[in-house]
Order: structure tokens, then C-alpha cells, then sequence
């Protein structure tokens, strides 16, 4: 079943929370590409439009998992560390080449891409089950053991949802549930029937054959497939806040060979060199014309700065270092930053103070809508540092801002640039009810390089937040 001509984008994601996912899906849903986003969840229950209750046999809470409706069909089932989900977001031929999309079709042909990937991974005895969406191990004799499951929601000649594939996940989390709600036949992976091979060797099958099934060509890109936990700043470790980045007590592990990136840090260059960067500018290389700037501090740079004195303002130009900051203020332009000038993230590209955040300024909202007013501002641009230590991710400061502009300078359009608030759909639904004129969030670079420009940042999950908005 070949979707309709259009290249297939296939993304490996690494691991993403159900609700990211499912969030992303929705966004590109309404789209009209196709695409394959190819992911592991942490421990996770879903229960599809069929889901019987007393098939799920725990409290997800006691043993570390949630516990998700999914607007798919089926019973209920498992997601987790070990375990290939894939979803293909692809138009879908109707039947007879028009009209409703041909549902039996459709999961026919990914249970036979699932079915060939685990042929050439060398495992043959596999097939379906009469009336039992999936794909199984020795399905025709006494004991068949799913070692695929298969869910999807059409809607519109569009899919959503797609596959999971037992790659080596603990087993014995799906004797916490009855899986998809059949409960005398048994579930199996790659590992338990002897094939010994790696995540990122079936993502490679899976992608080859897709390729083929749902685009004309192929666009793949990965984010990076080894990542450290040293990478990641306290707060997203769960410590809480730490000692500053590049201070002597700042932890640092052996990278790769990265002699060829001279004078760049020794986590950042272990870094590049695991997404394969081999070579680039050295920091001590003088740069091309066009990437210097010559410091004008004019009148309107001072008029501006005196103004962000005068109300204890910080922007984002100064704090992370901006080079454009002559231009800009020169022209009258200003991006402000709240929430405090301390981020609780540490990307590899950025300024900003990394320090313990301070609290909130609840008067920093009216400031900054004074600031608007003074600089007679039809358009005002607000950033944030992350705030991982706050509940909401400081996302109610936001709205006040955004409203206290307004309420100052109601003719003045807003543009907000936030940060992930760590992926919580109630905090970022309060900026999103604000409604700012623009929302902006920075996913900075391609997949490859997240793991060196945001470490403590999730590809799919800034996705997401763009996806909700």
C-alpha cells in the first residue's frame, strides 16, 4: 500500500512520553505529509476505544507506569524501555482508489512490514492469527506468542497511532495487564525466541521497508542514539539545582577522540564527536566579515538600556550574549526575558546564568508592560529562561505578562518565546489561553545535534509544545 506521492519523513526520537507523542501525532495529523516517528515510551498502559478495565491488573501508579486513554482502537497494552513503537502519519488510499479509507487494508500492510523486518532479522517463523490483529511467533501451532501489536485510528484518509514490536523489553510487565484482552495466548520479543540484535539495527529495517510502503522517497534523521545521564543538569536528573556550568566542580566524563575540535570544551566536544561532527571552525580562527559585528552603542542603545535600568529589566540580548544587540537596540528593539535571569537548563550555545534560580518577582510583569509603554511599543517580543524548579515552569508568569501588556498597552501585539515547561499540557495550556499574538518556542538545531545543543531538552518534546499551541 503505497501512500499517496509524497516522500515518507521518518524520525527516530529515542524516548518520549506518550503524552509528547500523541501530542506531536495530532499536530501532524492535521497535515499532509507523511511521516514515521519512531520512538521507545517509558512505562506506559493504553487503553484503546474497546478497553475492558478488568484487563488491566495493577495500579500503574504502585509499579512506575501512567496510565493512558488512547483514541485508538483495541484493548489495552503495554509501552516501555526495549520495545519499538512506531507511528506512521500517512495518507491512505480509499478503497478501490477513492473514497473511505480501507481500514483491513491499511493494518494488513503494517502487520507485512513488520512481518518482512523480522524475516531479514532472521526470524521466519512468524504470521497472523485468525481474527487477531498483530503479528505473532509460530501462529499456527499450540502455543502462538504476539510479538507485535497493532492499533490505528483513520480519520479523513489519515492514519495515526501504528505499531509496537518486542525488541528486549521485560516481559513481565505485561503480566501486569491481559494484553490487547487475549488472554490464552502469550506475548513474546526478538530477545526471548533467540535473535540477538540491537535497537537501532531494526529502526534500520523498519525505515528500509517503510520507505518502500509509504513514500515515493525516503528523509530520514535521528536524534543521537547514545545519551548520558552526566549530561543532563540536576534539575533534569531529578537533583534538584547543581553548581554552575564551566566552574571547576562541574562534572565531566571522557568524550571520544575530539583532538580536531581545539578549544572547545571537553563534554561539548565529546558530544559533537557522537553525532559526528569531525570538523569545524576553530574558536581561536578569525571569523568572516560577515559574522562581526561592530559595537555601535548610539543614542537609541543607551535610551534603551536606561530604560531597562531604571525598571530592574533583563533581556535575553544581553543575558545570552547576542551579537545583534547593537542592531537591535539601535532600531528600538528589545527582547525582554522573565522569570528571572537564571535558567535551570544548560544548552552548549548559551549565556544565560545556570546558577540556583531565584523566586519570582511578581511585580516583573507590570514592568515590563511599563517598559512597553515608555518605549511606545506596538509590538512586544518576551522570552523566559526555564524554570525546572517551579511547578508550572513558571508558565502563569508568562500569561501575566502577557495580559499586563495588554492591559497597559492593549494596541501592542505580543509575541512570547517559552520554554518546554517540561511538557505539561495544563502549564502550557495556561500561555496558550493567554493567547499571545505569536508563540515561538526554539528547537535550535536538527535532530542530530540536540544532544549537543540541548542536553537537557527533548526533540520531540519541543515538537509537542508546538504541536499544542
Amino acid at each position: 500500500m503505497n501512500a499517496v506521492d509524497r516522500p515518507l519523513r521518518a524520525r527516530w526520537l529515542g524516548r518520549v512520553t506518550y503524552a509528547d507523542a500523541f501530542a506531536l501525532q495530532r499536530g501532524l495529523f492535521e497535515r499532509t505529509d507523511n511521516h514515521l516517528l519512531l520512538l521507545e515510551h517509558p512505562h506506559v498502559f493504553t487503553l484503546g476505544s474497546s478497553a475492558d478495565m478488568a484487563h488491566l491488573l495493577v495500579d500503574p501508579a504502585e509499579v512506575g507506569a501512567d496510565l493512558v486513554k488512547a483514541n485508538r482502537g483495541g484493548d489495552i497494552t503495554y509501552h516501555g524501555p526495549g520495545q519499538l513503537v512506531g507511528y506512521p502519519i500517512v495518507n491512505v488510499p480509499g478503497k478501490r482508489g477513492g473514497g473511505m479509507a480501507d481500514t483491513v487494508a491499511y493494518v494488513t500492510s503494517v502487520e507485512q512490514l513488520i512481518l518482512d523486518v523480522l524475516v531479514d532479522l532472521g526470524l521466519t517463523n512468524v504470521g497472523r492469527v485468525e481474527k487477531q490483529a498483530g503479528v505473532w511467533v509460530d501462529p499456527n501451532s499450540d502455543n502462538p506468542r504476539k510479538i507485535a501489536a497493532i492499533g490505528v485510528r483513520l480519520s479523513r484518509g489519515r492514519s495515526m497511532h501504528g505499531f509496537a514490536l518486542n525488541v528486549d523489553p521485560d516481559l513481565t510487565w505485561f503480566d501486569r495487564i491481559v494484553p490487547c484482552g487475549i488472554a490464552d495466548k502469550g506475548v513474546t520479543s526478538l530477545a526471548a525466541e533467540g535473535i540477538d540484535v540491537d535497537m537501532r539495527t531494526v529502526v534500520d529495517r523498519v525505515v528500509q521497508h517503510s520507505g518502500k510502503q509509504w513514500g515515493t522517497s525516503l528523509d530520514r534523521q535521528d536524534v543521537v542514539w547514545r545519551e548520558r545521564v552526566e549530561d543532563l543538569t540536576p534539575f533534569s536528573r531529578g537533583e534538584g539545582p547543581g553548581v554552575a556550568a564551566g566552574t571547576p566542580d562541574s562534572p565531566l566524563v571522557d568524550p571520544p577522540d575530539s583532538s580536531h575540535l581545539e578549544g572547545t570544551s571537553v563534554r561539548i566536544s565529546g558530544r559533537l564527536a557522537e553525532a559526528g561532527v569531525t570538523s569545524g571552525l576553530q574558536i581561536s580562527s578569525r571569523k568572516p566579515d560577515w559574522m562581526r559585528v561592530k559595537a555601535d552603542m548610539g543614542p537609541e542603545y543607551r535610551r534603551l538600556k536606561s530604560v531597562m535600568r531604571s525598571l530592574d529589566l533583563v533581556t535575553v540580548c544581553e543575558e545570552a550574549g547576542c551579537p545583534n544587540i547593537f542592531d537591535c537596540w539601535n532600531d528600538g528593539t528589545a527582547t525582554f526575558m522573565i522569570c528571572g535571569e537564571r535558567c535551570t537548563r544548560k544548552c552548549g550555545f548559551c549565556l544565560v546564568d545556570t546558577r540556583h534560580p531565584e523566586a519570582l518577582d511578581p511585580g516583573e510583569p507590570a514592568k515590563v508592560a511599563e517598559a512597553v509603554e515608555k518605549m511606545e511599543l506596538d509590538y512586544a517580543v518576551v522570552t523566559m529562561v526555564a524554570r525546572d524548579d517551579l511547578a508550572d515552569g513558571g508558565a502563569q508568569h508568562v500569561a501575566d505578562t502577557i495580559h499586563a501588556i495588554r492591559d497597559r498597552q492593549p494596541a501592542a501585539r505580543v509575541e512570547v518565546l517559552i520554554s518546554d515547561c517540561k511538557g505539561d499540557p495544563e502549564s502550557l495550556d495556561v500561555i496558550n489561553h493567554a493567547r499571545p499574538d505569536v508563540l515561538n518556542h526554539n528547537i535550535e538545531t536538527v535532530p542530530r545535534l540536540q544532544r549537543v545543543a540541548r542536553p537537557s531538552a527533548s526533540y520531540a518534546r519541543s515538537l509537542a509544545v508546538l504541536a499544542r499551541a
